[in-house]
């Protein structure tokens, strides 16, 4: 039975990475828990079954041991007596033993889980808009409505007092503005008519540009401020695989593993290693050396639960940190009038994080992979029983 359980596990395991780019993590990851859930419960009330009847027995030698007189009749009883004890503790540790195979492998899947949200999520801040992009929208020389308008000005200025701007102060968006504004005002051959024409031309940009700049700036810098704790966060998780499989004695990186599709290797390492732990235990004789074994299967569980902690704290964070670039985008107030002015990428850019806000709380975020029920699935403790 514990064989078919843990065939079971594998075939479960090897198909999982289908789910995850299906759309319905969160889905598959609480059928996942309720699934290994009653894994785990199968396992427990196999052993317990087995354990009950040892007890029955142990108590039923330990009764005749107290009534008999006979000599022989005693060794014999305390043989069996002790015989049934190493049975019933051999039973003890083989179950924790077992269990603990469906939580390492219930953590394996995690971390795989994990790993491919992350890197989703390092496409993701990837994928925003370049510092280029960001320059472009926020800068009205890279308008070439205002450029047409400024060079028309230029070329009608008064030769005595009119001066261009250097190319560092000219690419500047105050001073480019600033420069444009007076040439256009103190344009002594343009008529009212001309001045007005020409400012409707580009008072959109220079309001959206001066209003947003800042703004605009900002969400590239904090964006770029998550995409570098997003990679700590690769490079945590990455050293947390090599932490996780170093005590079955697997080498490959998680990177290589996962380019690789070497899961098989790991599930192979684990049966070695736990095959070892069985006969040492059944063996029964250097208690140390099993609770060695056992230790070192249950510290990266630890691990990983210490991990996904900090996973959660920085999905908030960067739910937090998107919902502030909404606000921030969403705060210019004219955008109604000036639609038709203002660059496409700025509505792409709201429609993305407008996306990325709903992904924060679906995609990227591991729900039903923390609070109790995760504590029961990787420790084995149900908090009503």
């Amino acid at each position: 039975m514990l064989h078919r359980c843990f065939t079971f596990l594998l075939i479960l395991f090897t198909t999982l990475p289908a789910y995850c780019h299906d759309g319905t993590y969160d889905e598959v990851v609480i059928q996942l828990l309720e699934e290994l859930d009653r894994s785990i419960d199968e396992v427990r009330l196999a052993y317990q079954q087995k354990q009950n009847t040892l007890r029955v027995a142990l108590s039923k030698t330990k009764g005749s041991l107290r009534k008999t007189k006979i000599v022989s009749e005693k060794v014999s009883l305390l043989i069996a007596k002790d015989s049934l004890s190493e049975l019933l503790e051999i039973s003890r540790q083989m179950a924790y033993t077992e269990i603990a195979k469906v939580r390492y492998i219930k953590g394996l899947q995690i971390i795989n889980h994990l790993y491919e949200k992350t890197l989703s999520l390092d496409h993701h801040f990837s994928s925003v808009q370049t510092l280029k992009d960001i320059h472009s929208m926020s800068n009205p020389n890279q308008y070439p409505a205002f450029v047409t308008t400024l060079q028309q000005w230029s070329d009608r200025k008064d030769k005595r007092t009119g001066f261009d701007l250097s190319t560092l102060l000219g690419n500047n968006i105050y001073t480019s503005v600033i420069h444009s504004m007076v040439s256009l005002f103190v344009q002594p051959s343009a008529s009212k008519e001309e001045k007005e024409n020409s400012l409707n031309d580009i008072e959109c940009i220079v309001d959206f540009t001066l209003q947003m700049h800042n703004d605009l700036n900002t969400i590239y810098f904090e964006t770029a401020f998550l995409q570098h704790g997003n990679e700590d966060i690769i490079a945590d998780l990455e050293e947390l695989f090599s932490a996780y499989t170093k005590p079955i004695g697997y080498e490959n990186n998680l990177k290589n593993c996962r380019d690789e599709d070497d899961w098989d290797s790991i599930t192979r390492n684990l049966q070695k290693y736990l095959d070892t732990l069985g006969a040492a235990i059944e063996a029964n004789e250097n208690q140390y050396a099993i609770r060695i074994q056992q230790i070192n299967l249950q510290f990266p569980i630890d691990r990983l639960v210490q991990f996904i902690a900090q996973y959660n704290a920085f999905i908030a964070q960067g739910e937090k940190f998107y919902e502030k670039f909404w606000i921030m985008l969403d705060s210019y107030e004219n955008e109604s009038q000036c639609s038709d002015r203002i660059p496409t990428q700025y509505h792409e850019m709201k429609d993305n994080i407008h996306v990325a806000i709903k992904k924060f709380n679906t995609a990227y975020k591991p729900v039903g992979l923390n609070g109790s029920k995760l504590k029961q699935l990787l420790y084995g403790i149900n908090e009503y029983q």
